[in-house]
């Protein structure tokens, strides 16, 4: 690796700080671990340095593989479907049309191009992290080939050993290859025709969501098979409740929005929906049935018409706090934008403190109950900057309540941004002194 950096680096220092880095070691359940090769998962620095150590990778297969494995412009027609659709012309001009319509559907059962054709070969690469998939269009013996190369590579110049239990080579037609948590198959259907007769999924790639993925995400929702109340969120607010599911579902469904099948994860939203009113009847000592009849509502988005279920929470003069589960559209979207990251369930509920500080309308420095916005500070650790004389009332106040939010009025918000001093409240001059 500092070799690699070396390369196009020259700051020894900068050097000296990867290198102290890589040597640092790591804490697992409160014990000391040292490093004795590689990068530490979970570092801050881990994914910048993997990808710097596996462009070399990334090179090798684009200036050395792709182009030994990518010849040929097309493929050979099947002189077999040639022949099967001459004699059916033939047949048709004799007005046999039975024998015809025989030999047109005996053709439609077999490919137009000849899949063996050793004058071509196609190879495709993408990588994503220390994760990589390749994609040939050849026999498995290339594939083989491919495989040793790649091992062989990554042996002699990254120092690296292939696993050959995730390194598998997969029949796409026959059974998925997973990669990033897709499943990728190569469809064949022969009874799928355009508009003009032909068949129009044959030989192209597609992304389907795992049926295992599918049943394990339900099952977080779920005890014996059953959709289950959270516990930890009985005492958050309905607000806090839906928006969380919501949450949880809209990354679920955002991040397969590319699978031709994600309407599937109908039974993501099932399990869910069913998990979130028992949740909130445990909340209320009532019955899913109620939790229905309160929260149900119809919403019209530009995708159609959904089945929801809806909190809102009316302010004074502002606009009314809504949280709602469901209304996301279960339609594939090709051109859809994965974001890697996932609202998880088991991380511990963030307070409802803060909802309810936003509804009581009052600035928490001088009281004032007009423009009423939320001040934040990126961690706690700043605020212990100085001696307690020396910090500024906001300071103060939100050290004391060990909060990163403090609800200030604008007047106040302006002045914490420009250092002055914040107008106090009755009852905190104590705290300046």
């Amino acid at each position: 690796m500092l070799s690699i950096l070396r390369e196009k680096l020259h700051d020894n220092r900068f050097l000296r700080l990867i290198e102290n880095l890589l040597k640092a070691g790591y804490l697992e359940r409160w014990t000391y671990h040292t490093t004795l090769s590689g990068c530490p998962q979970g570092s801050v620095v881990s994914p910048v340095l993997s990808n710097i150590y596996l462009d070399r990778l990334d090179r090798y297969v684009e200036q050395m593989l792709i182009p030994a494995y990518t010849r040929g412009t097309q493929r050979r027609r099947n002189n077999v479907y040639n022949a099967l659709r001459t004699r059916a012309q033939y047949y048709r001009k004799r007005g046999e049309r039975n024998m015809a319509a025989q030999l047109d559907k005996q053709r439609r059962h077999m490919p137009e191009r000849d899949p063996t054709d050793p004058e071509y070969r196609r190879l495709r690469y993408i990588r994503y992290a220390d994760d990589f998939c390749l994609g040939l269009a050849g026999p498995k013996q290339d594939a083989e080939a491919i495989k040793q190369d790649l091992k062989q590579f990554l042996r002699d110049s990254l120092k690296l050993e292939l696993s050959e239990e995730k390194t598998l080579i997969t029949h796409a037609t026959t059974e998925p290859a997973r990669f990033l948590g897709y499943e990728i198959i190569v469809q064949h259907q022969d009874t799928k025709h355009d508009h003009h007769g032909r068949r129009s999924v044959n030989g192209a790639v597609a992304l389907r969501v795992p049926t295992s993925v599918i049943q394990e995400k339900c099952r977080r929702y779920q005890s014996r098979e059953k959709p289950r109340r959270r516990a930890e969120l009985l005492l958050e607010s309905d607000y806090s409740i839906i928006s969380r599911y919501q949450a949880e579902y809209r990354g679920f469904v955002q991040y397969y929005q590319l699978a031709q099948n994600v309407s599937w994860l109908w039974k993501v939203h099932r399990a869910m929906r069913l998990s979130l009113l028992k949740t909130l009847a445990g909340k209320h000592h009532s019955s899913v049935g109620k939790m229905i009849r309160r929260y149900h509502t119809t919403i019209t988005l530009p995708e159609g018409t959904y089945v929801c279920l809806q909190v809102q929470i009316e302010r004074k003069g502002k606009q009314p706090l809504i949280a709602r589960f469901g209304g996301i559209s279960l339609r594939r979207q090709t051109q859809a934008v994965l974001i890697d990251s996932s609202a998880s369930i088991t991380r511990r509920p963030e307070r409802n403190e803060l909802l309810k500080r936003l509804l009581a309308d009052t600035c928490e420095l001088c009281q004032a109950t007009e423009h009423i916005e939320v001040h934040h500070i990126r961690k706690l650790a700043d605020l212990k900057q100085g001696g307690w004389n020396g910090k500024p009332l906001w300071a103060k106040v939100m050290a004391a309540r060990r909060r990163k939010t403090l609800v200030v009025c604008r007047t106040c918000h302006d002045a914490i941004h420009a250092g002055k001093p914040a107008k106090p409240r009755p009852g905190v001059r104590s705290l300046e002194s």
